[in-house]
């Protein structure tokens, strides 16, 4: 399997040196840039085409959000991991309204951080539970009614897409429904497709604005 590859996208020069040192001695993974400002970032996202691009909220001339938008727009297989030191409601709603697929604090172990890398350019999204919590009670009242296409899924898929917007994993869907992880995916399948949605954190924005899931039923 090739390496993972990595666009870093942050306007301070220390803190992208010590991702660089953190990818360069992690097998798996591979840097392909540094981006000081949001256009940058847009620019070499189009030049290297990147499995991921590591992206901060905060940078001049363009902030991490609208590049972000940018670069989903453009660039379909490029996944986007949102890291910033300030863990707010508005920030995780607006990064994967944006196209984002996940979203960590700075804080975060290095552990944490390869391993949100690794699920982001796999497809998955990142919502640690105490970000899906605040999320759930951030969209409530926000739908206005089931989005396009919602009505063509099937109960089962709509169970699915419940729990994913939980933030539960493949195995632990599969586990909770008495289904084979193999049958899961191919569930998500259809709803990425029949919903329109590009990764597992699209499906999440759809769940939260349709009001399949709220506060009440949330982990």
């Amino acid at each position: 399997m090739s390496d993972v590859s990595v666009l870093l996208a942050d306007d301070h020069a220390l803190m992208r040196e010590s991702f660089r040192a953190l990818l360069d001695a992690s097998p798996g993974f591979t840097t392909v840039g540094e981006a000081g400002t949001g256009a940058e970032a847009v620019r070499l996202a189009g030049e290297h085409r990147p499995d991921v691009v590591l992206m901060d909220v905060r940078m001049p001339e363009m902030d991490g959000i609208e590049a972000t938008r940018q670069i989903c727009s453009a660039l379909p297989s490029v996944r986007v991991l949102m890291l910033t030191t300030f863990d707010l409601d508005e920030y995780v709603y607006a990064a994967l309204r944006a196209g984002a697929s996940g979203f960590l604090v700075k804080d975060a172990t290095a552990a944490e951080l390869l391993n949100g890398i690794r699920l982001v350019a796999a497809g998955e999204a990142l919502l640690a539970p105490r970000v899906t919590r605040r999320l759930i009670a951030a969209f409530t009242g926000q739908g206005g009614g089931p989005p396009v296409g919602l009505d063509a899924i099937t109960d089962r898929e709509r169970e699915v897409l419940e729990l994913i917007a939980r933030g539960l994993s493949n195995t632990e869907i599969a586990e909770h429904l008495y289904l084979g992880v193999g049958t899961v995916k191919t569930h998500i399948g259809r709803l990425l497709s029949k919903l329109g949605a590009r990764d597992r954190a699209q499906l999440v924005i759809t769940a939260y604005e349709s009001g399949l899931v709220s506060p009440r039923g949330s982990v």
